[in-house]
């Protein structure tokens, strides 16, 4: 049981994570009018690796496995990192061309991507309550997209595209040895999203040279702000359980909203409501439910201990 402190701690790292992430996320809009979403991916992996060798270089398991690079499922680690650099190019390519709150808000549909694909790649079993929360969330999500009507188009579609390469990468993640430390997990990850934009960059996109400093400095920041992002997030689900700071992930909509309303002047709210709200609870029935399924095996763990100390020896 995580102590209070620790807790308390959690949730200002997690904060300041989506916080970061939404940051990036305005960087790359701004950006977007001047370098192709493949250039922009790139740069982002590239200065991203920084913050990933540091999670490496401070990580106590990494250090007491004796520093090894090398693992046997190097090649699922790595396509863990395919699967994010598409990801990214879809949400890169739907920021730029849709307000910014409504395309972050639209990857909140992870949690039920991550339910789905549970069921087909872990075979879990999902409750009556789970399956609530999916068709609950993809009503919300229907309510921002609205297809049919005149606002909808192929970018609206791109964050759920995003959200689906994000979620699978989490899903896979469980696929790999629990010996792996999760700093080389995450490099592995950090050069596959990078090889993978390349390639995208490479058969699909086109180089426009980079010729301010000023911008320079943007891409640079870009980069490092993304990857202390996910150091931050690490950091966060360490200090606690992942479920119990899934409720605050959603800070990450009003704070790409306050961002899009600063630098953009953006308001979608009659697009956002009422589908946020539908999607929010979606994403809280899930985390709910992940919780109260913890506690329950918590608890069936410390019987089945107690009883066994009880037995003669």
């Amino acid at each position: 049981m995580p102590s209070s402190s620790s807790f308390s701690k959690a949730v200002l790292v997690i904060l300041l994570a989506i916080l970061l992430f939404d940051i990036q996320g305005a960087i790359i809009k701004y950006m977007g009018d001047r370098y192709s979403v493949q250039q922009l991916a790139t740069f982002r992996n590239i200065f991203g690796l920084l913050p990933s060798c540091l999670v490496l270089l401070f990580s106590r398991q990494w250090h007491s496995n004796g520093r090894q690079l090398r693992i046997k499922q190097w090649r699922l680690a790595l396509l863990r990192g395919f699967y994010i650099a598409i990801a990214q190019f879809c949400f890169y390519l739907s920021i730029i061309n849709m307000e910014l709150a409504t395309a972050t808000t639209l990857t909140f549909i992870g949690p039920i991507f991550i339910t789905l694909l549970s069921i087909v790649i872990l075979h879990h079993r999902v409750g009556i309550w789970r399956w609530l929360a999916v068709v609950t969330g993809f009503f919300g999500v229907m309510l921002i997209v609205r297809p049919g009507s005149e606002i909808f188009n192929i970018f609206a579609i791109l964050p759920i595209c995003a959200s689906f390469g994000y979620s699978l990468a989490v899903v896979s993640v469980r696929l790999l040895d629990d010996i792996i430390p999760t700093a080389t997990i995450n490099l592995y990850a950090s050069v596959g999203a990078l090889i993978g934009s390349s390639l995208i960059w490479l058969f699909t996109g086109v180089y426009t040279p980079v010729n301010s400093t000023a911008d320079w400095l943007w891409l640079v920041l870009m980069g490092m702000v993304g990857g202390f992002a996910v150091l931050c997030l690490i950091h966060a689900y360490r200090l606690t359980q992942p479920g119990n700071l899934s409720p605050f992930e959603y800070f990450g909509i009003p704070f790409s909203f306050i961002l899009g309303w600063l630098f953009f002047e953006e308001a979608p709210f009659g697009r956002l409501f009422p589908g946020v709200v539908f999607v929010v609870c979606a994403g809280l029935i899930i985390a709910w439910r992940e919780r109260r399924q913890r506690v329950t095996l918590s608890a069936a763990s410390s019987h089945t201990t107690a009883s066994r100390n009880t037995q003669p020896q």
